[in-house]
């Protein structure tokens, strides 16, 4: 390892040489159109919520429960506003510590491609973690153990993020919002009098347990792998050097430098941003289930298809259901229920059931004309049966169930417009959480980018190595987008930072290392236990 390589002690104000100055005031300015937006933004979502209730017809809220909804989305809001800063200065951290960018407008750039990445999501990641809830709680979000769970998995994520901040930690967002809807799964199940595992859907939890666990994993790799192919085949020494001063790269080093920064943080827009959506549309559901429990901007085109591939499952269930009759409405939902919460699915009776609620969705939609038409009195029973056979057929493969290639290509279909008509994002609520993600990257970075422009390694971050981590990261974040997989941006560009410092022979901060390895591993368990302990106090209060 050469002189120049290592790490340079600090000039005065406590800063490496080589190192941004991170101790720029803000302009009087920034701070007033800062708040603008924010206000601008509560504006909007205040407006929207009230013109969504009133096209439907649906009574106002009395000022209590709209106070709660109100407090509820603020809550949502500001998750993703904590995840913009907590999360999102990994993103800004190479181009700053490689003076590709002055730190200001690194982070108002990378902020304006959140909200893009956020705006221009596909929506198939937001309810990746919804799903991992007990059934009953998604059901009945607007009783009061829905509103308990909805609070306490939101205060015990924010709370492990600021705390992890707090102390310069790059952790992740997304791993915190999983441990907190465990929480809440395994004390509602113990609640309940059940024995603490069937409140949460393991099968589930297992694949979003992967996704985390592999996304470091192939951080430290693949960044390792990546810099290592560029010494190989680009020979431009300039590629590898670290800053001198605070002068700016060369101009073909910064343009990679910038892109790779923005990719990492329009994809990571689009990824953690979708996860504050579908807690949201949970929020908006239980509290004005008219508005959005149902998706009112279906085509009208559709309702034939639906009907016709409802009938399709309705048949492909009664084949299995061993000559037991289709019991009424009430009761279907009763026993689809029972079924899945204790994973039970694949059974005559639970067959039958599904077999009357899709003849009862194909009887509604046919009898109103459309989904968008569904009278208030009808649509929260309607949902109901929607979700809960859409949940069904996803698990049933899972619980034993073997379909022939036909049934299984006609379940696809209908689960398809199942989601279609109850797993939406309404405009005016992208618009939200991107502005809370964008908003929040401005504020409070400091901390992370530190560690991450410094901490890590023990020498001065390269150009290479800073593309490499970031080029990596926009990768894995982008296929999971894909794959509706919730991953974190956290684990993997730090991790790749790590694998470069390494792969260069660069040697690395253990102390850092071992603290970010140490709140990765206390994570799941921190919020586990924290949202138990706000959703059994929270149950009392609601």
């Amino acid at each position: 390892m050469s002189d120049s390589a290592v790490m340079s002690p600090p000039v005065a104000g406590g800063r490496p040489a080589g190192g941004p100055r991170l101790d720029h005031g803000i302009h009087l300015g920034g701070v007033v159109a800062f708040l603008a937006i924010l206000v601008a933004g509560l504006g909007y979502a205040v407006v929207s919520l009230v013109t969504d209730i009133n096209a439907v017809g649906e009574a106002p809220l009395a000022y209590g429960a709209f106070a709660l909804l109100g407090l509820a989305l603020l809550i949502a809001l500001a998750f993703e506003f904590v995840n913009g800063f907590h999360d999102t200065a990994n993103a800004v951290a190479t181009v700053i510590y490689t003076h590709s960018l002055p730190p200001l407008v690194a982070v108002v750039w990378s902020g304006f491609f959140n909200f893009l990445g956020v705006m221009l999501s596909s929506g198939a990641v937001a309810y990746a973690i919804v799903t991992l809830l007990p059934v009953e709680l998604i059901l009945h979000v607007g009783s009061g153990a829905g509103y308990a769970m909805i609070f306490a998995l939101l205060l015990a994520a924010i709370i492990w993020n600021l705390g992890t901040w707090a102390f310069g930690l790059p952790n992740s967002s997304s791993h915190a919002l999983i441990g907190s809807v465990l929480g809440v799964g395994l004390a509602n199940q113990l609640m309940s009098g059940g024995d603490g595992t069937a409140g949460v859907d393991w099968g589930q939890a297992l694949n979003v347990f992967k996704a985390l666990l592999f996304s470091p994993l192939c951080g430290f790799v693949l960044a390792a792998v990546l810099l290592l192919a560029l010494k190989f085949a680009v020979r431009r020494k300039d590629l590898y050097e670290a800053p001198k001063g605070e002068a700016p790269p060369p101009l073909w080093i910064r343009s990679l430098l910038i892109l790779t920064c923005t990719l990492v943080s329009f994809f990571h827009g689009g990824n953690d941003g979708q996860k504050g959506m579908g807690l949201i549309m949970l929020i908006l559901i239980g509290a004005a289930p008219t508005a959005y429990a149902l998706n009112r901007t279906m085509s009208d085109d559709t309702t034939p298809a639906f009907v016709q591939t409802s009938a399709a499952a309705s048949q492909v269930f009664a084949t299995r259901a061993g000559g037991i009759p289709e019991p009424e409405a009430a009761q279907a939902r009763r026993t689809v229920t029972d079924a899945l919460k204790g994973k039970a699915l694949n059974q005559p009776p639970v067959y039958a059931a599904l077999s009357a609620l899709a003849t009862d969705i194909a009887a509604s939609v046919k009898n109103y004309g459309a989904i968008r038409t569904v009278p208030a009195a009808q649509t929260e029973n309607l949902r109901s049966d929607m979700y809960l056979t859409a949940d069904a057929v996803r698990l049933l493969p899972n619980a034993g169930a073997d379909f022939s290639e036909a049934d299984k290509a006609t379940l696809k279909s209908y689960t398809g417009l199942l989601n279609s008509g109850t797993r939406y994002i309404p405009g005016w609520v992208k618009v939200c959480v991107a502005l809370a993600l964008g908003l929040g990257t401005m504020v409070g970075w400091k901390r992370i980018v530190v560690t991450v422009g410094e901490r890590i390694g023990k020498t001065h971050l390269t150009y290479a190595q800073g593309a490499s981590a970031e080029i990596v990261a926009a990768g894995t974040i982008g296929l999971a987008e894909l794959y509706g997989l919730p991953v974190s941006t956290t684990h993997i560009l730090s991790s790749g930072v790590a694998g470069t410092m390494a792969a260069n022979g660069s040697g690395l901060q253990m102390a850092t290392v071992r603290n970010m390895a140490l709140a990765w591993v206390l994570t799941l368990p921190a919020a586990i236990t924290l949202a138990a302990g706000l959703f059994f106090l929270l149950r009392h209060v609601f």
